[in-house]
This record gives C-alpha cells, structure tokens and sequence, in this order.
C-alpha cells in the first residue's frame, strides 16, 4: 500500500471520531423482563438511544422503520409470541449489520447450538443479568461492529485507489484523497494512469476536457478533480447540455437578461470560484458556444469574472468535430487545459471483476440481500461481453441480477442476461508468423530486431504494461526495457500517438 502507518493510524481515528459524532446508536430489548427492568434502562439510556418491545411482531415492525431500527438487539428466548432464536434468525436474514444479543435462562446446549448456527449471535448473556455487564457488553459490541465496518471500507478504498494515491501529511488531505476516487473503481494500468493524470490537473487552476464513451464514469471523474482542487470546499455544479434546449441551457448558464421575470444569475456567477461541470459539451449550438467562448476570453457578463473552473465532458472526440466546423476550435483550446480520455471497459477487461466485487457489496446492502458469490463461468461471461453502454450498463446488470437472486445464492450463468451469458472469451490469436523465415526484413540481424520487438510487446502485455514485471519476464532492467521501447517505438494498443504542439489560429 502507498498510505504508511503514520497516516493510517489518524486516518481511522478520524474516521472513528466522525462515526461517533455524527450517529447516536440505537438499543432494541425484547422480551418482558427486559421491558421492565428499569435500571437496565436508565443504563443503558446515558449512552444510546433505548427502545422496548414486548413481543415480536412488534419489535420487527419497529426494526424494518429506517426511523426506530436498532444497532444492537438484546432478545429474551421466551417471548409471548414465539423464540427469541427465531426472531433473531429473521435479523441475521434482513438486518444483517444488527448486532444480536440473546438472555437465556438455562446453558441448554441445543438452544445455544441452534443461536449460534442458525441466528448467527455476538453473544449470549445468563440471567438474572446486572445492568453494568450488559452495558460493558453493549458497548464492546458496537465498538466491534464499528470498527469492522471501517476495515471493510479502508481495505476496499486502500485496494483501488493505492495506484493513484501518494501519501500526504495532513489527514484531512489523506481522508479527502480516499474519498476522492470512491466511486471510480479500478484495477487497470489504464485507469491508473488517467486517475494519476486527473490528480496532477486537479491541483491547477486549468479547465479540464473529459472525453469518453457514455456509461464510463466521467462525471464521477469531474466530481473527484474538483473534490482534490484547492476549490474543494466551494461549490461544483453540473449542467447536462444535451437536455437542455438552447435557449434554457444559454439562461441556466448566463442568466435572463435584466427585466424578465425571475431573474437570476446563471451558474457561471452562482458557482462563486467553484466548479462547473458541463455534461455534453459536444451538443452546444453554435449561438451557445461564442457566448461560452465569450464569457471564458473576457469574463463576459462583467460580473462573472471570478475565477469559476470549467470542467467539460463529451461522448463523442471534440477534435473531428472541429475539423468538420461543427465546433468552434478557439474554443476547443480554450477547455482543453487538460485533456482526458476515460477508456472504455472493454478495453481495461481487468477492472470488469473489481467493479463487479464494488457493484454486488453496494447493492447488497442497499436491497437488503446477501450473494454467497459468482462463479468463475459467470465471471468470464461478463469479462467477454463488451459492454457497449460501459460502466453503467455493467452496474444496471449487477441491479438486475440482484433483484432476481434468491438470497444466499451463487451467481451463475444463468442469471446473466442472454446476450452477456452467450459472451465466451476469444480464443487465442494464431502465431504472427508459421516460422522464423516469414518474419519481416531482409537480413539476419532485421530479423532477429523483428522477433525481438514482438518478444518486448507481448511481454508488456501479458503484464498489463507494468514495466518492472515486463522487464522481469524477459531478464532486463527497467532502464534496458525503456531503451527496447524507445528503440522499436512500442507503443501500448488502442492508445493514441503523442500529441504534437498545436496552437490555436
């Protein structure tokens, strides 16, 4: 990992300092004897927030309310409607972040035996019961469950971010950089790379051209360059130009002219030295884009002129756009102070199985549904399909299936839809050549320069252009397979040459 230990250690502190703040835990008891046992109340009552409930019906109405569900439950066995086992077997299915407690009268072993298998409990407590133990009890179960929940999400967020993240000294930089890149999950070179790339533009004070496919994460992209600005504490406010009419989008961006009704400024002065994100700036009219062009030359409206960032985006590549007139090229070279391409997912494969790993946790906790996992022939299904609507369609598959699982399933084939779970992997590509007389050149030694050159790029990329790997599997150094590079002119596939200087007219 890049984030060292003096970094991780008040990093979770953090964490666990804003987790107390910001939540008041929640404490159910079930079960006469809990109900009425008033010093166990007051107890507990000094540090969370305590319902009772006599029976179970009523208990499970109250935990399935977002408004009065509970942390932590503490259920007698005998209730007046049913088993305490029971009930707590229902939370383990639906509520499985609940802790669960159960009062028991007797060690009978079957009793503790179908608790522990069946309900899944923390612990078991023995009447009669003293208000201190339970409440010791209480609070090293919470402490337990919080600190559980912060590892499952450090170790996610370390794991997809340790490519890009560098580690700063300050921790709210270091909180602020984890967030940053929450929701663009990766494992690719790739993504590596233009995530790096974004970090560096993000601390500038340039406009930002994202270009990319539709679906593959760009206004999560803008979203993180902000979030890593110096700006980030001022607002970032998105406008999709491709559903606003022209004459609406002109009035959301500049403002209505002076004596019409509602007049307000647009979101070039409201944004205040924030950012502003324009969604599909490929569609603008001509008419918007001299206004656009105007405002960015001179700060036109007079009162706009403070400092707002423009982060643009666009589906298709602005640069054939200018080349057939259909957008303006001073502004082109106004918005792209920096320039990104967001590739699309079937040309970084490898980041298919972490998105699925993210896109599953999400939704299982947010439907309430738990996967038991997805096997292998599922997972290569969708590692071949090529996903032409990219990230969101791979997350609106991972939706559908999760609404059709039952809970505790495998995910196989079978639940893919058709055309994803009729993908199957290419085979591998025929040898280059049959033998070494049909390789390429002339002479003895172009030859051997031809097989060595196919010998660097295939071994760059079965390592995923990792250099030190590369240069490992072939028995170089990482300065001799920079200079094999250098030399054959290798460049990594789907990636577009150097771009040259240009300057606008």
């Amino acid at each position: 990992m890049n984030l060292p230990p003096q970094t991780i250690v008040p990093l979770l502190e953090a964490l666990e300092a804003e987790a107390t703040r910001s939540h008041e835990w929640r404490v159910a008891l079930v079960g006469r004897r809990l109900a009425r046992d008033a010093r166990l109340r007051r107890r507990l009552g000094t540090d969370y927030a305590v319902s009772v409930h006599d029976r179970a019906r009523e208990a499970l109405a109250a935990l399935n309310n977002e408004e009065t569900r509970a942390d932590l439950v503490i259920v007698e066995q005998v209730l007046v409607d049913g088993r305490g086992v029971d009930l707590l077997r229902e939370l383990r299915v639906h509520h499985r972040d609940t802790v669960r407690v159960m009062v028991l009268d007797n060690d009978a072993t079957q009793v503790v035996r179908d608790a522990i298998n069946d309900a899944a409990i923390y612990q078991v407590i023995m009447a009669p019961w003293q208000p201190e133990q339970v409440h010791l009890l209480v609070r090293r179960a919470l402490e337990a469950r919080e600190l559980s929940r912060i590892h499952r999400y450090l170790s996610r967020q370390l794991k997809f971010t340790d490519r890009t993240v560098q580690p700063p000294d300050p921790v709210h930089k270091a909180m602020r950089e984890i967030y940053t890149f929450d929701r663009l999950v990766f494992a690719s070179t790739a993504m590596a790379e233009v995530c790096n790339f974004a970090r560096k533009a993000s601390l500038t004070d340039l406009p930002v051209l994202i270009e990319g496919e539709t679906g593959t994460g760009k206004e999560p992209m803008a979203r993180a360059i902000h979030l890593f600005s110096q700006r980030h504490n001022l607002l970032f406010m998105h406008v999709n130009c491709a559903v606003e009419t022209d004459e609406a989008l002109r009035a959301v961006l500049f403002g209505r002219p002076d004596g019409e009704r509602g007049t307000q400024p647009g979101l070039l002065v409201a944004a205040e030295g924030g950012s502003v994100f324009l969604d599909g700036i490929s569609d603008i009219s001509q008419a918007t884009q001299a206004a656009l062009l105007r405002f960015l030359q001179a700060g036109e409206p007079p009162q706009a002129g403070r400092g707002v960032r423009i982060i643009a985006s666009s589906d298709r590549p602005l640069r054939p756009l200018v080349a057939q007139g259909k957008f303006r090229r001073d502004l082109y070279y106004r918005l792209r102070g920096f320039e990104l391409r967001i590739p699309p997912l079937r040309e970084r494969r490898e980041d298919i199985p972490p998105l699925v790993a993210h896109l599953l946790e999400k939704y299982s906790g947010n439907m309430g549904r738990h996967v038991a996992g997805i096997t292998p022939e599922a997972l290569a299904c969708l590692g071949a399909y090529d996903f032409p609507g990219n990230v969101r369609e791979l997350e609106n598959e991972v939706r559908r299936i999760m609404a059709l699982i039952d809970d505790g399933e495998f995910i196989t084939v079978r639940h893919l839809s058709p055309e994803i779970s009729s993908a199957r992997p290419a085979p591998p590509s025929p040898p280059a050549c049959a033998s070494l007389l049909d390789l390429p050149g002339g002479t003895l030694k172009e030859k051997v320069e031809t097989l060595e050159a196919q010998l660097v790029r295939d071994a760059l990329d079965c390592c995923h252009w990792n250099h030190s790997k590369a240069a490992r599997e072939l028995g170089l150094s990482r300065v001799g397979l920079a200079n094999k590079i250098k030399r054959y002119a290798i460049r990594r596939a789907g990636l577009p040459p150097p771009a040259g200087r240009e300057r606008a007219d």
